[in-house]
């Protein structure tokens, strides 16, 4: 479903970061690369070792940012920057 849908997969992704930490989103990740073919896969159109992948996308895993763009753009998508939307009372 993520894979036909990059739309629906950048709003989950997104949803992760509003209400998560970093290990969610590694575990998002790790999930969603299932969908592009398993970390393998996603590993070898990222340029990665795929070893180094499994241990990246673990809870405890930290990316750097160059190795998270490359990981995004094996699955069609990028990171972005947007203020936060603030609520005035």
């Amino acid at each position: 479903m993520f894979r036909q849908d990059p739309e629906h997969a950048a709003e989950y992704l997104n949803s992760v970061l509003m209400d998560g930490d970093e290990a969610d989103l590694m575990i998002a990740l790790r999930s969603l690369s299932k969908a592009f073919g398993g970390v393998a896969e996603v590993a070898r159109q990222a340029d990665v070792n795929a070893h180094t992948l499994y241990r990246t996308l673990s809870e405890k895993g930290n990316p750097e940012l160059k190795t998270l763009s490359a990981i995004l753009r094996a699955m069609g998508m990028r990171l972005a920057i947007q203020p936060i939307e603030h609520t005035h009372a």
